[in-house]
This record gives structure tokens, C-alpha cells and sequence, in this order.
């Protein structure tokens, strides 16, 4: 073999093993899919965590060849709070619980400077939602490539009470799946390792589809919950966008080194326009919806796909959206400390090791708060502390349920378990107090006005 050769053959053996450190990253981010809202099972141990008149073979395949986490959370109970959590890995507590926050993203580490932290190499995309009143755009958060500043609006938002629209590009799944696929090639003919965020607009209101699906829910009867004919097939479309995807990954060649992260940045709506209100609520078995700190409203699918995870793989850990940062940096062969901002923290180890919580975070448990509406909330292990809060965010009364075994949030153990109590709202409480929350609160009503 001649010098040349030899060179060559180093070369290429590092470049296999720099890519092989630096996996492709998709993150899929639905809008308002509540946590039971697919035809597969969220805990394959309870058979009301799924719905068989969904149709959604994409997801399920997600949670098939790779994990479910049966205790995955949004960072907040809507849209916004969610998005600038996931960017910059922090609680809504910090960056913000509303769509207004003063919280500037650009000014703060950002998802896509950590991956490019990692290795500069990192080619980093958003195509789809972004959020209302995000301040700062894509690019100015690190990404190379985006959709711009885009909203509830550019998804649809007129006539949003009526059961049904029909147009021919609905919550415009096609061309967000279009333009992701596009990145996809284009970063895969390079060589470069890449890092997609697929923000759907769908399933949020208002609620649009194609003719042919819609007929198809028609014919199908009337849904198994208080969801409408439109919206299961919206959300059937939603998953055949993500089905390409998958698709894509696998023409490519490119699935067994590319980690998929399929979640939602909220619970599921408790109404939906053209559905029976009768029938049993959108959620269950959770209790609550969006906008609360219920499991309803914050306990989200999420599936992870992925070399090294295996298929079919469950686990229980409780993990959050403001953990993906940290995740996915070391996910990206990052090393070191990142910014003493973050809430978040790693779960690479439960990807091999799913029993096992080694989930180290400045704070102990997952924290959520909404002051606006008077709620936080700590989740720690198996327990869940619910709290009422003053709006100074003091602690007034709180409940505490085992969310494990009463997803339900139906039996409170304050009085069963008060040492755990106490514990929590303590630990609770201390972060509230240690953190302003940028988000302005809402001013009460004067007697009279």
C-alpha cells in the first residue's frame, strides 16, 4: 500500500468515526397531540393510552423500532413557553410561562449553538411553527436555514370553531415535509452531520384535511372520543408527513445513524370543534387539558428512535423538553459544562439503561409553573406535587398524587404521605423563589371594575 493510500485510508477512518460521534438529530414537534392521541399504545401496560380509531402507523413505528417514555412532559401546557424551553433547555419557570416574555432566545445559549458547540460541522434546520411572540428569529438562535418567524396564523387560523376545512395543502404538512426532506438530502449528499426540528402545525385548531380523508373518518362512524371526524383525519395526515420521513432516512441509508424524537408541546385540547361532547374527553385516561398543569395538559407523547436504543424499549424516568438541549449536545460528542442557565439535563443514559434514573439536573424533578393561572408543579420519581399559587408564585395548598399509578390525579396523598409533601413543596417553592419569571403576570381585576 503506498503513502497515499495509507493517508487516504486514515483520513476516511477518521472522517467514519467523527460522523459516527455526531449522529443526524431529527426532532418532530407536533401541536396540541395529547399524550393517548395515536393508534399505538403510550404505556403498553395500559390499554386506555391509545385509541383505535386513529390511525397514526408512522408514530407507532417510532415507538416500535425504538422507546417510549411513558413519563414524557412538555415544558409548559402551551405553544410558545414550550418552543423557547426547548431552545434554550430552560423551565417556563425562567424563559417564560407566556406567549409574552421578555426572555430574548438570541441573547442566551441556544439548541442549535450547542450542537455547533459539539462540532461545528453540525448543519442545524426549522421548518414549521416557531412560536408567537418569540422575539428573535431562527437564524439569530444559531440555525442555518428556517421558515422565518412563523405562528398560529401561517398554520390557519380562520373560522377555527368549524368542524372541517378542506384545502389542498392542510396545516401545510406537505410543505413542511417537502422543505425537511429537502434538508435531509441535501446535508446527507454533502456529508455533513445535520440537526432538523420539524415544527407541524397540525393538529392545533383550525382544524383542516383533504376531501378523501375526511370521507374516510365519515365512513369510519363516530370517533371513540370527544374528537371530530376532521381531526382524526388531520391528524392521520399529520402522521403520513412523518411517515415520509421515515421514509426518506431509509432510501438514504441513513436511519442507523440518525436519532428521530417524536413529541408534542402540549397536552391535547379539552374541546374540539365538531365533536360530541358527550363522548369520553380527548385526554383520557389523563385528567385536565392544554393550559393546565394536570397531567392533561403537560404529560405528552414521546418516542426516541435511534442507534444504540433498542426496539420496543420502554422507560419510566419522568423527562421533560427543556432536556433535549443537554441531550442532544452529548448526543453530538459534546463535552463539559454548557450554560448555568439550563433546567435541563441529560437522558442519554436511559436510551441504554431505561430503568435507571441517572438524570441529573440543577434541581431535582421536573419543575412547571403558570402563575398566570395560579399553578406549578413538581414532578419527582413516581410522585406529582400540584400547588396553588399566590401572584407572588407563594405556595398556598398544594395536592400531591402518585402519577404513576393514578394518572388520574383522582386520589390526593397529602395526608398519606406527608413527609413527600412537605419535601416537594419545599424544593418547589425554592426554586420559585430563586427565579423571575419574565413572563408578565396577570393583573387582578379591582371589586367593581
Amino acid at each position: 500500500m503506498t503513502k497515499i493510500h495509507c493517508l487516504l485510508t486514515i483520513l476516511l477512518g477518521f472522517a467514519t468515526a467523527l460522523q459516527a460521534d455526531s449522529p443526524n438529530i431529527i426532532l418532530i414537534l407536533t401541536d396540541d397531540q395529547g399524550w393517548s392521541q395515536r393508534s399505538g399504545l403510550m404505556d403498553p401496560e395500559n390499554p386506555k393510552t391509545g385509541s383505535s380509531y386513529l390511525h397514526t402507523p408512522a408514530m407507532d413505528r417510532i415507538a416500535d423500532e425504538g422507546m417510549r417514555f411513558t413519563g414524557g412532559y412538555s415544558p409548559a401546557p402551551l405553544c410558545t413557553p414550550t418552543r423557547r424551553s426547548i431552545l434554550c433547555g430552560t423551565s417556563a419557570a425562567r424563559s417564560g410561562s407566556e406567549f409574552e416574555s421578555k426572555w430574548v432566545p438570541a441573547d442566551h445559549l441556544t439548541l442549535p449553538r450547542a450542537l455547533k458547540q459539539a462540532n461545528p460541522e453540525y448543519q442545524c434546520a426549522h421548518f414549521g411553527k416557531w412560536g408567537e411572540k418569540m422575539i428573535s428569529s431562527p437564524e439569530e438562535c444559531g440555525y442555518d436555514v428556517s421558515d422565518g418567524h412563523t405562528g398560529n396564523v401561517t398554520g390557519g387560523m380562520a373560522d377555527k370553531m368549524q368542524p372541517a376545512h378542506i384545502v389542498e395543502d392542510p396545516k401545510r404538512t406537505g410543505s413542511v415535509t417537502n422543505r425537511s426532506i429537502e434538508f435531509i438530502r441535501e446535508q446527507t449528499k454533502a456529508g455533513k452531520p445535520f440537526y432538523a426540528q420539524v415544527s407541524y402545525y397540525a393538529v392545533h385548531l383550525r382544524t383542516e384535511l383533504l376531501q378523501a380523508s375526511l370521507e374516510k373518518y365519515e365512513n369510519k362512524g363516530a370517533p371513540d372520543r370527544a374528537y371530530s371526524q376532521g381531526w382524526a383525519g388531520m391528524l392521520e395526515e399529520l402522521d403520513r408527513g412523518i411517515g415520509r420521513i421515515l421514509d426518506e432516512l431509509d432510501a438514504l441509508g441513513i436511519s442507523d445513524e440518525t436519532y428521530v424524537i417524536f413529541t408534542t408541546d402540549n397536552g391535547g385540547r379539552g374541546t374540539v370543534p365538531g365533536g360530541n361532547p358527550k363522548s369520553p374527553a380527548p385526554n383520557v385516561p389523563l385528567s385536565g387539558a392544554k393550559h393546565s398543569l394536570l397531567e392533561g395538559g403537560i404529560r405528552v407523547p414521546l418516542l426516541v428512535r435511534g442507534p444504540s436504543i433498542e426496539a420496543g424499549s420502554v422507560c419510566r424516568v419522568p423527562v421533560a423538553g427543556y432536556d433535549f438541549l443537554p441531550t442532544f449536545f452529548e448526543l453530538a460528542g459534546g463535552e463539559g459544562d454548557l450554560s448555568d442557565e439550563l433546567d435541563g439535563g441529560s437522558f442519554i443514559s436511559l436510551f441504554t439503561d431505561p430503568e435507571t434514573d441517572t438524570v441529573k439536573r440543577p434541581i431535582e424533578g421536573l419543575i412547571f409553573s403558570r402563575p398566570r393561572q395560579g399553578m406549578a408543579a413538581i414532578r419527582d420519581g413516581e410522585w406529582k406535587l400540584l400547588a396553588k399559587v399566590n401572584a407572588e408564585r407563594k405556595i398556598q395548598s398544594a395536592q400531591l398524587f402518585n402519577v404513576v399509578e393514578d394518572i388520574a390525579e383522582e386520589r390526593n396523598q397529602t395526608a398519606t404521605q406527608p413527609d413527600m409533601a412537605k419535601q416537594m413543596r419545599k424544593r418547589l417553592q425554592s426554586f420559585l423563589d430563586n427565579i423571575v419569571d419574565p413572563s408578565p403576570t396577570l393583573k387582578r381585576r379591582k371589586k367593581g371594575a
